[in-house]
């Protein structure tokens, strides 16, 4: 069923022209079935030969988010801390072993390829990155992306242990119910004359 029907302004404005990034947070706790929720929308969008590299390991305790603020860049600490929930989305680098339940013939294209495995990780799971932006919002959480932070020691202190080894971090994202009172206006964006080209 070809879904030919474009989106109400309303849901346009809600997943994009009115959304925003939030650092600060009411105190209001996001459920694990919204968590459940959010991935099966995530899990939907298409990547390539339906590789679904990401991997969220998701932190919903005052204990795990400690953990983690070291190695956050200081402007980063205090939105981090307060957010309800902090998600470490990663790039799962043994994902093919998943292609017999996902894609079996696809298997032989990644056997012994590590920059095909690597560039495939990267690329698919940041996609799944955006998708899981807009599935948040879709939800009526609010974000927060983050890339200021120190890979190298969120993956030695999140991902070197059993069944984490194979899982690189990309981006964090701070989820929840943002609180609007402290957003500053929207920066500008880019204009299609300057950001596009038609060929």
């Amino acid at each position: 069923m070809a879904l030919s029907v474009p989106l109400s302004n309303d849901v346009l404005d809600h997943l994009f022209y009115k959304a925003r990034s939030f650092v600060d947070w009411q105190d209001k706790p996001v459920s694990l079935e919204t968590l459940k929720t959010l991935y099966d929308l995530v899990k939907m969008g298409p990547t390539s030969a339906n590789s679904c590299p990401l991997r969220i390991l998701f932190l919903t305790t005052d204990a795990a988010k400690q953990r983690l603020l070291p190695h956050l860049h200081e402007g980063n600490v205090a939105q981090t801390k307060t957010a309800p929930v902090v998600a470490l989305l990663a790039n799962d680098m043994d994902f093919p072993q998943h292609f017999p339940a996902l894609f079996p013939v696809a298997q032989a294209w990644f056997q012994g390829n590590a920059p095909l495995i690597e560039e495939t990780a990267i690329r698919n799971a940041s996609m799944q990155g955006g998708y899981f932006i807009m599935a948040a919002r879709a939800l009526g959480l609010d974000c927060g992306p983050i890339s200021g932070f120190d890979a190298e020691g969120v993956n030695r202190d999140f991902f070197s242990e059993s069944p984490y080894t194979s899982w690189k971090i990309n981006f964090l994202c701070n989820i929840g119910y943002g609180d609007a009172r402290t957003l500053k206006p929207r920066l500008p964006r880019l204009p299609f004359e300057t950001a596009c080209r038609v060929g």
